[in-house]
């Protein structure tokens, strides 16, 4: 890791963007503490820290005439409560991909009273109930959030849903409350097999789907999965809901241009299921 030293920032490409504003380039130097932003004087609109180590935004000393901070691909967990106090006049903030969770951590953004422009995105904190809204609501003079425009319906809705504060607050209960899939932890092996539903033989016509589909798929990677599945008789979730085979007059189950082959597996497979004791599925 680097610090971000009096030496860095001066050593580090500084011009003018295609704005005509004084921009410092910090990126890509695997900063992880925010630190020394004193030694700049105050002397940029923009300041670019992106693909750095950063945990916290904070640490700022009082900058008026920085206006736009970007901080993309960091690891952004906490803001300072009292950002506003140090960048007064900042109107743009780049957040994306960074690891913002709940709702309750984009609050200290409100003291910033010039704020226009916030990219939160590839954050799972966009991932929670009523996310746009929320954000909206608390960031009063937001004009673009996420690249999209803030329109007046929104803002209003916004306004409706957290008219009270019980209702601010409850928002942030659920928001902590609610898991995304990336937060979930990775669990153990044996826990994965506990909890794998009951293996299902493929019925014919799921294994002519499955079979039709290699034929028309785009890709190698679609090829390998249907063949994957069709080898240790497991059924994609989209073939799922295929109907029950069609039934002759006779009770023989048969489906159009099944051949034998297709029969034999078919067969194994079902043989294999009544014999022996179910088996684990195999995880991607």
């Amino acid at each position: 890791m680097v610090r971000l030293t009096a030496d860095l920032i001066w050593k580090s490409p500084h011009f003018f963007n295609a704005i005509k504003e004084r921009e410092l380039d910090l990126r890509g130097n695997k900063i992880a503490v925010m630190e020394n932003l004193g030694a700049t004087e105050d002397q940029f609109d923009t300041i670019d820290l992106s693909d750095n180590e950063i945990v916290k935004l904070e640490n700022f000393p009082y900058l008026n005439r920085l206006g736009t901070l970007l901080i993309n691909n960091n690891r952004i967990t906490r803001i300072n409560p009292n950002i506003g106090e140090f960048v007064p006049k900042l109107h743009t903030l780049i957040l994306t991909n960074n690891r913002l969770v709940n709702l309750m951590e984009i609050d200290p953004l409100a003291s910033l009273p010039k704020l226009q422009f916030l990219s939160l995105l590839d954050n799972n904190i966009t991932k929670k109930p009523n996310y746009r809204f929320y954000v909206i609501y608390k960031l009063k003079n937001l004009r673009l959030l996420d690249f999209r425009k803030v329109k007046q319906k929104e803002r209003t809705e916004a306004e409706r849903l957290f008219a009270s504060k019980e209702a601010e607050e409850e928002a942030k209960k659920v928001s902590a409350k609610t898991f995304t899939p990336s937060e979930v932890p990775d669990v153990p092996d044996s826990s994965k097999v506990e909890q794998a539903p009951p293996k299902v033989a493929p019925t014919l016509e799921q294994i002519t789907a499955i079979k039709a589909a290699i034929v028309n798929s785009q890709t190698l990677e679609e090829v390998a999965r249907l063949e994957k599945a069709l080898k240790l008789g497991q059924i994609p979730e989209e073939f799922m809901n295929l109907g029950k085979e069609a039934t002759t007059a006779s009770g023989d189950a048969v489906v159009d241009g099944m051949d034998t082959d297709d029969q034999n597996e078919v067969t194994e497979a079902q043989e294999q299921e009544q014999n022996e004791e179910a088996q684990p599925i195999e995880q991607d």
